[in-house]
């Protein structure tokens, strides 16, 4: 399973597909595309006869139940295609590090290291294989991973004769900018329940999500010659810098863990006539939430006070919620989650995601999807890395939740 499984990474990774946030198809960039009539290939050569590729880049595919499990609940498997685009300027080149040694991994193209100080897990994968970029890219484990163990999963489900109830396959596109669930078809996936597959460290188990919102930002300056500009002058991006500077320097992602949200400037571009700043909001607590956008409208009424009404606008747009909401309601898929990293050997951990997935979106659409580990970390960016035996370990841990559902 291990050598399928790496072959079929190593391929996935190899196939240039970052996600575009500036555009307003689906998907975001037809390079997508590439992958996703590459796996709709691999899975009817492994005999999922069904599978096809959608005109907006979803894949679907089904192993129907083997006979006599037709009952058992239709369970589904998700993971998206693309990358972020960061560090992803030019196709990724994996490097294979056989028998790491535990210690920092120096990646020689990119002059960069990966340090055990600032990874402090890689001292006990001492003797795995270890896959990396050569530190010029991103690796893309996120979410090519998860891809790749959900196609390692349908290979030993029917290869093997492991007996299961309908399983539910789907990869997505542009999950990295939002919207990879937007369009994905439900009753084309036809699962009751699913997983995605699109955590960290294998035995991740989460079901705790931010709620999420990004927020737009705009300051009108008032430009004249600077040696007649007393009373008159507004420099935007003077007045950019202090709508940042009235946000709380210990809520930015650099200072809050856990449960703590933050405020995060993306970017922020600006002259004297005219500033722009992107942010993207976050809090798992939906009060708190709320509060944090109520703050961004209260500096913009008091900078507009100062400098005149209409030079600061803000616009702010919910991106996703706190998929506990509706999951509170099927915690089967947590524990059953639980005892299958139990019964593989593997130490479950249940922690928020500081972040968002797929299984956000649809879970308000209806369909309970908490997220997995993967094997990997220190994803967007080009420190990403991630461990052969951690995704084997995710995908006996998959094996055994469709056990797992199948006996009940």
């Amino acid at each position: 399973m291990k050598e399928k499984m790496l072959e079929r990474f190593l391929r996935y990774v190899k196939v240039y597909t970052p996600s575009n946030e500036e555009s307003a198809e689906t998907p975001s960039s037809k390079f997508e595309f590439d992958l996703a009539h590459l796996l709709e290939n691999e899975m009817k050569e492994l005999g999922i006869s069904d599978a096809h590729v959608d005109e907006h880049c979803y894949v679907y595919g089904h192993i129907p139940a083997t006979a006599g499990y037709e009952n058992v609940p239709k369970l589904g498997f998700l993971a998206h295609m693309d990358t972020v685009s960061d560090f992803c300027e030019k196709p990724v080149n994996p490097l294979v590090h056989e028998n790491y040694d535990g210690k920092d991994i120096y990646l020689e193209a990119g002059a960069r290291t990966i340090s055990v100080k600032d990874y402090p897990h890689l001292a006990k994968m001492a003797g795995r294989t270890i896959i990396t970029s050569d530190g010029t890219t991103i690796l893309g484990a996120d979410d090519k991973a998860g891809v790749a163990e959900i196609m390692t999963l349908a290979a030993e489900l029917i290869q093997k004769e492991i007996p299961h109830g309908k399983i539910c396959i789907a990869f997505t596109p542009d999950e990295e900018i939002g919207s990879g669930a937007e369009l994905l078809d439900l009753e084309d996936f036809g699962a009751d329940f699913a997983y995605t597959a699109d955590g960290d460290l294998e035995g991740g188990i989460e079901y705790e999500t931010f709620n999420a919102a990004s927020a737009k930002v705009v300051v009108k300056g008032v430009n004249v010659h600077p040696g007649s500009a007393k009373d008159i002058m507004v420099n935007a991006a003077v007045v950019g810098s202090e709508f940042n500077s009235a946000l709380p320097e210990s809520e930015q992602p650099r200072t809050t863990s856990g449960y703590e949200g933050f405020y995060h400037l993306v970017s922020f571009q600006g002259i004297v006539e005219k500033a722009e700043l992107k942010y993207i909001i976050r809090d798992h607590d939906k009060e708190k939430f709320e509060s944090r956008k109520q703050r961004f409208l209260e500096i913009a009424e008091e900078l507009n006070a100062k400098y005149g009404a209409d030079t600061v606008s803000v616009e702010i747009e919910d991106s996703y919620y706190n998929m506990a909401e509706i999951l509170k309601d099927h915690m089967h898929l947590v524990e059953t989650a639980k005892k299958a990293a139990e019964e593989c050997g593997i130490e479950p951990r249940i922690s928020p995601v500081r972040g968002g997935t797929d299984g956000a979106r649809l879970s308000f659409r209806g369909l309970p999807c908490p997220n997995l580990g993967t094997g990997g970390a220190a994803f967007h960016g080009p420190y990403e890395h991630i461990s052969l035996e951690g995704m084997e370990k995710a995908v006996q841990m998959l094996i055994k939740i469709v056990e797992l559902y199948t006996k009940r």
